[in-house]
């Protein structure tokens, strides 16, 4: 994977439940992880003492979070829908040259700020809700 720009590193909504995603607009900085937890079982028994993991057990998950300044009300306010309403529709993490990342998330954190003289911003968390799939990304040269 060659260096990539991080504006291209996208999260969209899907704005109406019906597989309209959008870009939320005005994110600045977005970070996403995948996570897996581990189920241990190591017993007197193993070999040389060393740890032992059940292979596919395990929660799995994923956390996406973003900063930003307001630029789109439509985006905005969907956010806003979504944590107080705890909905979990799907988004789609759009990871230049690796591939795309869709499913459930919920809005588990929305915060505002600003500065008498600087722009309103604001900074969005989001935990996975189901099942993620993912596509991987294919050069279309090929």
């Amino acid at each position: 994977m060659a260096v990539q720009a991080g504006k291209d590193l996208l999260v969209k909504v899907d704005m109406s439940t019906d597989g309209n995603f959008e870009t939320i607009a005005g994110l600045r900085a977005t970070r996403v992880s995948f996570n897996a937890e581990t189920v241990d079982v190591t017993t007197l028994d193993s070999e040389g003492g060393w740890r032992e993991l059940l292979a596919g057990a395990g929660v799995r998950s994923a956390a996406i979070s973003g900063s930003g300044v307001f630029r789109d009300e439509a985006t905005d306010e969907r956010a806003r829908q979504l944590l107080f309403d705890g909905l979990t529709p799907n988004f789609q993490v759009v990871i230049p040259e690796f591939g795309v990342v869709e499913g459930p998330f919920q809005v588990t954190s929305l915060e505002y700020a600003g500065q008498l003289n600087g722009e309103a911003t604001y900074e969005l968390s989001l935990a996975s809700a189901g099942q993620l799939q993912f596509v991987p990304y294919v050069d279309p040269i090929e």
